[in-house]
C-alpha cells in the first residue's frame, strides 16, 4: 500500500503539479475568489488527477526513449522496475475517472474542459494521434494541457464563462510556458534523435530553440503585464527583472558547454518561469484583498530576492532528488543523493 503511494506521488510529479496548481489558483484569483481555499482544493483535486493520467500516459508511450535518456532516474518508474505496465494504465485510468468527477461539482464547463484536456494529452503521447513525435506542433500543444486546463478550472470554478481580459492573461501565460517547454528537449535530444521524434531542437539545433524560447519568454510576460487587472510599478519592476535573468540564462544555454551545465541552466530557468507565475498569483491575490502600498510592495520585492537566490544556487549546484519507490519484485532500497535530469522548465513529460 505505502509502495502504490509513493508511486502515485511520483506519478504525480509533485513539482509539476505545483506548477499546475499556481496555474489553477492564477485562475481563481482571476475571477476574484483566489482566497477560497475550499473551492482551490477542488480545483486541485482535478488537476492531479489530469496530471496523474498524462503522466501514465507519456511514460508508457516513451519507454524505450526513456531507457535510452534517462535510464537512471528514479522518476521513470517503468525504468527503474518501480512499476510495471500494468500498475502505470490503472494508475491513468483511475487519475482521469477522479477528474472527471470531481470536475462535475464545479460550473458545466469545468468539465469540458477536463475531458477536453484528458483527450488532448492522450493524443499527444499515444499512438494513432501521438503529437509528441510531430516537432513545433508538440511544443504548442503541451501547454495548452498544461496551462489551460488548470487555469480555466479555476476560471470555472468561481463562473460558468470566461471574460475576454480571462482569456487575453491566458494567452500571455500560455505564450511564456511556450518558452519554457521548447527547453525540456535538451535533455531528451539524444533518444528523440535516435527514436525519430522531431522536436523543435532536433529540427532546429540549439541557438534557435533558444532564440524562439527568448521570443516566447518576452511576449508572453508583455502580453500578462499588459492585462494583469490594476498591475503596478512593483510588479512591472519585479517581473521585468526576471524576464531578464530568464534570458540571459537562456543566452547561456546557446552554447554547447556540456550536459551537466545545461541541466544547471534549465533548472535555473524553471526557477524563474515559476517564479514569475508566482508574482502575478501574489499580486492578483493582493489586488483583490486590497492590501496598501507599502505591505504590497514588501511582499512582490521580497518574492524577487528569493527568485534570484534560487536561480543563483540552482544555476551553481543543479536539481537534487532523493524521491524513490520501490522496484517490483525486489527489496526497497533508498536511493543515494545524485544529481539528476533538470525538470522540464513548466512540465515533465
Amino acid at each position: 500500500m505505502i509502495r502504490r503511494l509513493r508511486l502515485l506521488v511520483l506519478v504525480a510529479r509533485p513539482a509539476v503539479i505545483m506548477l499546475l496548481g499556481m496555474f489553477a489558483a492564477t485562475g481563481l484569483a482571476q475571477a476574484g475568489h483566489g482566497e477560497d481555499r475550499l473551492l482551490l482544493a477542488r480545483v486541485l483535486a482535478v488537476v492531479a488527477g489530469f496530471l496523474v493520467f498524462s503522466v501514465a500516459c507519456n511514460d508508457l508511450a516513451d519507454e524505450a526513449i526513456d531507457r535510452v535518456n534517462l535510464p537512471d532516474d528514479a522518476r521513470r518508474p517503468l525504468v527503474t522496475g518501480a512499476a510495471s505496465r500494468h500498475d502505470l494504465l490503472v494508475t491513468g485510468v483511475v487519475g482521469a475517472a477522479g477528474a472527471l468527477a470531481v470536475s462535475a461539482t464545479l460550473h458545466w464547463p469545468a468539465v469540458a474542459v477536463t475531458a477536453a484536456g484528458l483527450a488532448l494529452s492522450a493524443g499527444y503521447s499515444l499512438r494513432p494521434v501521438r503529437l509528441a513525435e510531430r516537432g513545433a506542433v508538440a511544443s504548442l500543444v503541451l501547454p495548452a494541457c498544461y496551462v489551460a486546463v488548470p487555469y480555466l478550472l479555476g476560471v470555472f470554478a468561481v463562473r460558468a464563462s470566461a471574460r475576454p481580459g480571462d482569456l487575453l492573461l491566458l494567452a500571455g501565460l500560455y505564450a511564456g510556458f511556450v518558452g519554457r517547454i521548447l527547453l525540456k528537449d535538451f535533455r531528451d535530444v539524444r533518444g528523440d534523435a535516435m527514436f525519430g521524434k522531431r522536436t523543435f531542437l532536433v529540427r532546429h539545433g540549439r541557438v534557435w530553440t533558444c532564440v524562439f524560447s527568448g521570443c516566447c519568454w518576452t511576449a508572453g510576460t508583455a502580453l500578462i503585464l499588459a492585462t494583469a487587472r490594476r498591475p503596478s510599478g512593483a510588479l512591472l519592476a519585479a517581473e521585468t527583472v526576471c524576464l531578464a535573468v530568464a534570458l540571459g540564462l537562456i543566452r547561456a544555454l546557446a552554447a554547447d558547454r556540456g550536459v551537466r551545465r545545461d541541466e544547471r541552466l534549465i533548472s535555473a530557468i524553471a526557477v524563474v518561469g515559476r517564479s514569475m507565475i508566482l508574482l502575478l498569483l501574489g499580486h492578483l491575490s493582493m489586488v483583490h484583498a486590497g492590501l496598501p502600498a507599502v505591505p504590497y510592495d514588501v511582499v512582490i520585492a521580497v518574492l524577487t530576492a528569493i527568485v534570484l537566490a534560487q536561480a543563483t544556487l540552482m544555476a551553481r549546484r543543479g536539481p537534487v532528488t532523493r524521491l524513490t519507490v520501490a522496484g517490483v519484485g525486489r527489496v526497497a532500497r533508498r536511493a543515494e543523493p545524485r544529481l539528476v535530469s533538470a525538470p522540464a522548465p513548466g512540465g515533465d513529460r
